[in-house]
């Protein structure tokens, strides 16, 4: 149960990360997603972008893990790493940046990563 828990945690504290560009310009990944899958669903080229794509897929692939019995160890780490690319990327420019607002909002997504990963070796074996 712990593990789904931090499984939905993960998908949570992703949709927060906050992200600025250009003059004005700016948004949380919630919104970015909506625009993304509302997209998606009528010009699927225009959101074809390793950085739309990759996190998206990790979201999925943490939502699988929420409906098995067990959470695969190895959906729960590649749905981490592929939402972390993107987190990690809003932590670099925000620190490049001194954006205060994307750095405190990269960390929750990253202090939950780390639980996952403890509570996950303290498990032991992979499923």
């Amino acid at each position: 149960m712990k593990s789904k828990l931090l499984n939905i945690a993960l998908i949570l504290t992703s949709l927060i990360g906050y992200i600025e560009w250009g003059e004005g310009n700016q948004m949380f990944i919630f919104q970015g997603e909506i625009e993304i899958i509302s997209k998606l669903l009528s010009d699927p080229i225009s959101v074809l972008h390793p950085f739309t794509l990759v996190p998206l897929l990790g979201q999925i692939l943490l939502l699988i893990t929420l409906f098995q019995k067990r959470p695969s160890k190895i959906l729960t780490y590649i749905g981490l790493g592929c939402i972390g690319i993107l987190i990690l990327l809003i932590l670099l420019v925000g620190s490049l940046n001194l954006n205060i607002k994307a750095i405190l909002s990269a960390m929750p997504f990253l202090i939950v990563g780390v639980l996952v990963v403890k509570h996950n070796l303290k498990k032991g074996e992979v499923h």
